[in-house]
């Protein structure tokens, strides 16, 4: 809530655009959460890709706001019409503002279902990259069906492991938190060892998450898939 509040008075609103460029983490959720809150709409732009690439997305969004972490400015590009704030929970400029959800009388400033929730980039493999955008309307009804076919509950526990610059990722921020389930994030990397992967599965008791068959095919040819219930 003091992210979106903050994003408000930088102008962020319905079909605005802000770019995120983090590692998969708490901040990165913060991140997400607030840009919806304050009625814009997220362009993710995932660190580990090229200079080149992230230079393109960037012009090509029109992003003029860049959400990031500290530890990852020397590898992203900084033109300079682009403003990055750094997220942090102890970030001394959050402490002074509202944590109380931004008024919904704010018609105005206030995202309703045609606007737009995001903008996920397209591979580029048959030429230059392209942004995707998808409105909210459209991202409820995809995720009140999964609700209706899978019907998670608050004891469920979801699984993010999905780079957030694939649509994916998108149902796995989201659905568990709309419906009360408890989000776990993996760590940067986890996702592509299936040991590691395995162990996570156990230790924080998943009941749900997302393969793509290539990986679900690495995955349970692995001894440790055996214990992952």
């Amino acid at each position: 809530n003091r992210l979106a509040h903050h994003l408000r008075a930088q102008g962020v609103g319905p079909e605005v655009l802000v770019g995120i460029a983090c590692e998969r983490s708490f901040e990165m959720v913060v991140g997400l959460l607030a840009i919806l809150k304050a009625g814009g709409a997220y362009v993710p732009l995932d660190p580990e890709y090229p200079l080149d690439r992230l230079s393109y997305m960037i012009e090509d969004s029109g992003i003029s706001l860049l959400l990031t972490q500290e530890h990852l400015l020397a590898q992203l590009p900084t033109p300079d019409n682009v403003r990055t704030l750094c997220l942090h929970a102890e970030a001394d400029w959050l402490s002074d503002l509202p944590g109380t959800d931004l008024p919904a009388s704010d018609s105005k400033s206030r995202a309703v279902a045609e606007n737009l929730a995001y903008v996920i980039y397209t591979s580029g493999s048959t030429g230059k990259p392209k942004g995707a955008g998808n409105r909210h309307v459209a991202l409820h009804n995809r995720l009140e069906w999964m609700q209706q076919a899978y019907n998670l509950q608050p004891s469920d526990r979801v699984l993010q492991k999905t780079p957030f610059s694939f649509d994916v990722s998108v149902w796995e921020f989201f659905w568990p938190l709309m419906k009360g389930a408890t989000l776990v994030i993996a760590a940067p990397g986890e996702h592509r060892d299936p040991q590691r992967l395995a162990a996570l599965i156990v230790e924080q008791q998943i009941t749900t998450l997302h393969f793509v068959p290539s990986m679900l095919s690495a995955f349970i040819s692995v001894d440790e898939a055996r214990a992952c219930t």
